[in-house]
């Protein structure tokens, strides 16, 4: 009972900070500038002139499952990240920063179960945002169509060209929502063990943006295409795996395992430096 008090409390001071709904904000703006831009003429040509291509209507895809495909794939990462980062980035080293950390400490509560009543936390609002982002996606798409239509799926550098049946395809996409909010928790964890570290909040942010960018480009240099299972970025897109005929579940769930591997070292890394660090001075 103490424990779900305590988390209810931490996610009651995430949640009042507004910064927290920043990415919430502008994923919808960026859906509604999406959508809006799509009806260009020379947007919705291009578009129809890859279906013609492949021997597909365009009217039998051109609708909710597909923008909200389209949202999601070509935003997250870029988008995703920097908000995963600026939130997991602050928690800790924000309390620090403002001199409130001594106050918390000075209860009758150990640093790992602080810090792990504060890692929950993250780890929720991670969930919450990226199934804010599926639904939400998926709304607009079918407010801005009428209908949610077959589902169309092309990812250029996954080497991914995909067509499903309204059924299927809403079950495939519910699937990678899913997968999605698993796999890009290792951002959380990465920016969280930057902000148990002795730096700003701004500093951990910047931090976790440039080790993922820098792995996001890494794994696209094509001389190194040999060891790109060792890239984050790699697993991270675990989740448009299903959207390939035969779902790779052996590959999907090695990723994963890699990914919560890496998530728990960081953990461990981060927990390690705020215990050793001095409030008192």
């Amino acid at each position: 009972m103490m424990f779900r008090r305590q988390l209810r409390h931490e996610l009651l001071k995430l949640f009042a900070r507004k910064r927290t709904y920043i990415g919430f904000g502008a994923f919808v703006a960026l859906q509604v500038m999406i959508l809006a831009l799509l009806q260009l003429p020379k947007a919705r040509q291009a578009f129809d002139k890859l279906l013609t291509n492949n021997g597909y209507l365009p009217e039998d895809y051109y609708a909710g499952l597909t923008l909200a495909m389209l949202i999601i794939e070509f935003t997250i990462f870029l988008m995703g990240a920097l908000y995963l980062a600026l939130v997991g980035g602050d928690v800790v080293a924000k309390e620090i920063e403002d001199g409130t950390m001594r106050m918390v400490l000075s209860r009758p509560i150990s640093r790992l179960r602080l810090l792990g009543i504060k890692w929950l936390a993250c780890a929720l609002y991670t969930s919450v945002l990226m199934i804010f982002l599926g639904i939400t996606s998926l709304a607009t798409g079918v407010i801005y169509r009428g209908r949610l239509g077959n589902l169309f799926v092309y990812v250029p550098h996954e080497s991914l060209f995909g067509v499903f049946p309204m059924a299927d395809g809403l079950a495939r996409y519910g699937m990678a929502i899913l997968l999605l909010t698993v796999a890009l928790q290792i951002i959380t964890a990465l920016a969280f063990m930057f902000s148990c570290f002795k730096m700003k909040p701004a500093a951990a942010t910047i931090l976790t943006l440039t080790v993922m960018f820098t792995d996001f480009v890494l794994r696209n240099v094509p001389f190194f295409e040999s060891f790109k299972k060792y890239f984050i970025t790699h697993h991270t897109s675990s989740w448009l795996r299903v959207y390939h005929d035969i779902i790779p579940w052996w590959g999907i769930a090695e990723s994963l395992v890699y990914l919560a591997a890496l998530g728990v070292t960081f953990w461990i890394v981060g927990a390690m430096a705020f215990c050793l660090r001095d409030f008192k001075s």
